[in-house]
């Protein structure tokens, strides 16, 4: 038996803010929004506990009162499945990601960083 990744559990400052943000950049809706935590997930697969198979997977954003100090350790990457990657990065710009550099230098994917400063990456060769 294996586990399934269903869920990416993200500390910050306003949850309701930051999963209406994610949600635009994934085509994901509120699942459940409760006392300082907001869960957005897939509108197209059920929840996924019972469902063999890959998942898309779930990202709960809890209210906690310390702000981001470092680079994530961790970090979440998009391909974009209808565009370009110049265009997908202009649509995050305008949804109010901004350019992050984290020393990556010139590398085929983009750094940006979510409105909370958490940086995610814009790949630019798969499409899913």
């Amino acid at each position: 038996m294996t586990s399934k990744f269903t869920e990416l559990a993200i500390d910050c400052a306003d949850p309701h803010g930051l999963a209406q943000f994610w949600c635009s950049v994934l085509g994901y809706e509120v699942q459940d929004e409760d006392d300082g935590i907001v869960a957005i997930g897939s509108p197209a697969v059920s929840e996924g506990k019972n469902r063999p198979g890959p998942v898309p997977p779930t990202l709960t954003f809890a209210r906690v009162p310390e702000g981001k100090t470092v680079k994530n350790r961790l970090h979440i990457d998009v391909n974009p499945t209808d565009r370009e990657q110049d265009d997908e990065v202009r649509r995050l710009l305008d949804l109010g990601a901004r350019r992050a550099d984290v020393g990556q230098g010139d590398e085929s994917w983009v750094v940006l960083a979510d409105p909370e400063g958490n940086e995610f990456c814009v790949l630019a060769s798969r499409h899913p």
